[in-house]
């Protein structure tokens, strides 16, 4: 289910409609009736998330190997823009406006959580709480931002928020501020991350430190690490018009995104070369 969702992301982050899904599995090797039971519950899971989403799976490969793996190439289809229309039809990651609210739909930690599982550093209801996360569909969410007349949105995967955020503010020329204290994280992340608990991807994702203005003055803010914290199935950031953020923040929260937060704002292309800056309160 969670790979089902982590696939669908990228669909629903454009504003798009899934329609087709492939798979490819790879199991480890064991007796055949096992291994063809293991194959068979991981496509049940994800074949209910794939239904609901109006995705139908048309295909697949399956493979051997040491570890269990899943993943899916989702097909989907969008509505052009049309000049008739006030709002966008689509979502790209390169519209951002300066001034412009930045909303994230789900709380981050998913990285530093599923790093500690396996040294027994993670409590069982932190995992509990970030499973029932990453199996939260963007589905309803990427409408809502849509419909509020969200100028970019994408979802947040492998490269963190930090990494997804300057994907977003390069192609649409601007910088942009992140307020540490209104960041949504889960439950444990921050213990897991004071612990020096890391996903293996996080030191790539830390390379990216370049992009902040004022990497200094945070470098030891224990929410720091956290905007370089790989994300499974992580939610949709957004830039919102700052006078609809509050209303479309309520409404997704009312859908049950309820970690939904403006996390920072959009701003002007600035003289410095880092586009990134860090906050500890809101300036909204």
């Amino acid at each position: 289910r969670v790979a089902a969702n982590h696939a669908l992301g990228d669909i629903f982050a454009m504003g798009a409609s899934a329609q087709s899904a492939t798979a490819i599995a790879t199991v480890p090797p064991g007796l055949e009736a096992k291994v063809e039971a293991t194959l068979r519950d991981m496509m049940a899971g994800a074949v209910e998330v794939l239904n609901a989403a109006g995705c139908a799976l048309v295909g697949g490969h399956t493979g051997e190997g040491q570890e269990l793996a899943l993943g899916f190439a989702i097909n989907g289809t969008v509505d052009i823009a049309d000049d008739s229309i006030t709002l966008p039809r689509t979502m790209t990651k390169g519209a951002m406006q300066a001034g412009d609210a930045l909303i994230l739909t789900k709380p981050i930690g998913t990285g530093t959580l599923f790093a500690a599982l396996p040294k027994g550093a993670a409590k069982g209801r932190w995992i509990d709480a970030a499973l029932a996360s990453m199996q939260q569909s963007n589905q309803l969410g990427a409408a809502c931002l849509l419909a509020h007349g969200a100028t970019a949105c994408t979802d947040l995967t492998g490269f963190g928020l930090l990494g997804h955020l300057v994907e977003m503010t390069k192609p649409s020329g601007v910088d942009a501020q992140i307020n540490l204290a209104a960041l949504p994280i889960l439950a444990g992340a921050e213990e897991c991350v004071a612990a020096g608990v890391t996903s293996s991807l996080q030191a790539a994702n830390v390379r990216l430190r370049r992009a902040i203005q004022n990497q200094e003055a945070f470098a030891h803010h224990p929410r720091y690490p956290l905007i370089f914290d790989p994300q499974t199935a992580g939610g949709l950031l957004a830039s919102v018009p700052a006078s609809r953020a509050d209303a479309c923040v309520a409404e997704l929260k009312a859908l049950g995104y309820t970690h939904t937060a403006v996390i920072g704002r959009v701003l002007a292309m600035g003289d410095a070369v880092a586009g990134i800056r860090l906050v500890e309160r809101s300036e909204l």
